[in-house]
């Protein structure tokens, strides 16, 4: 059993010396064949950062192009909403599915992702790959069906109680998720083994899901 202890303090004493020596004491005392893969280190300073936003009259939106010509691209005229219904489902550009057979299979039999760190928020793309399969569209259209925040706080267990957004990204065949809170004070506070969420997306890919056989 491996056990890791993390802990925070304003000051480096009371997390120094102190506290790793009893605990070291207790389990040599306590455990036969208790080992350590490292001495104990001294105190060492965190920091806490925190994603912040502006307002989006403050930001204009302008593409630098190849000849040095600078385009602003409007803002869109609509978006979907991250919002969940009482039914735990939010609004979807594309059809309900028809009735069909199933099986269970990794999320990453198809779906490809990435995931990293914005402060203490995880985000995740989740997309399909454009690589001129047939199955391509009712792929991206099963994925942004699938994904909401319901179901990512089923597939990632320890974002339960956290607040996550999804948003569809239908042109880019994929999805954008965002977990707020999952890593804590971020990763320089970070006490996860994956401070930075780079992990998350193997670890969404892994989980099993129900597929559509009609889409493998």
């Amino acid at each position: 059993v491996l056990l890791r202890c993390t802990v925070r303090d304003p000051k480096p004493e009371p997390v120094g010396k102190s506290f790793t020596a009893a605990a070291v004491e207790l389990a040599l005392a306590s455990y036969p064949g208790f080992t350590l893969t490292a001495p104990p280190g001294p105190a060492s300073p965190y920091g806490v950062y925190r994603a912040a936003y502006v307002d989006r009259s403050a930001v204009t939106h302008t593409v630098v192009h190849a000849d040095g010509r600078r385009e602003q691209i409007a803002d869109p005229s609509k978006s979907t909403s991250t919002v969940e219904d009482a039914s735990g489902t939010r609004p979807s550009p594309y059809p309900h599915a028809a009735d069909t057979l199933t099986r269970r299979m990794p999320l990453g039999t198809f779906v490809h992702a990435r995931s990293g760190d914005k402060g203490g928020d995880a985000n995740l793309g989740l997309w399909i790959a454009h690589d001129d399969s047939p199955r391509y569209d009712a792929r991206v259209a099963w994925l942004s069906k699938l994904i909401t925040p319901t179901r990512v706080r089923e597939l990632i267990p320890e974002a339960a109680d956290l607040d996550v957004e999804v948003y569809l990204l239908p042109n880019l065949g994929g999805v954008n998720v965002l977990i707020r809170g999952l890593l804590g004070d971020g990763v320089a506070a970070g006490t996860r083994f994956d401070p930075q969420a780079k992990g998350l997306g193997e670890w969404v890919r892994s989980r099993l899901v129900s597929i559509e056989e009609r889409l493998l």
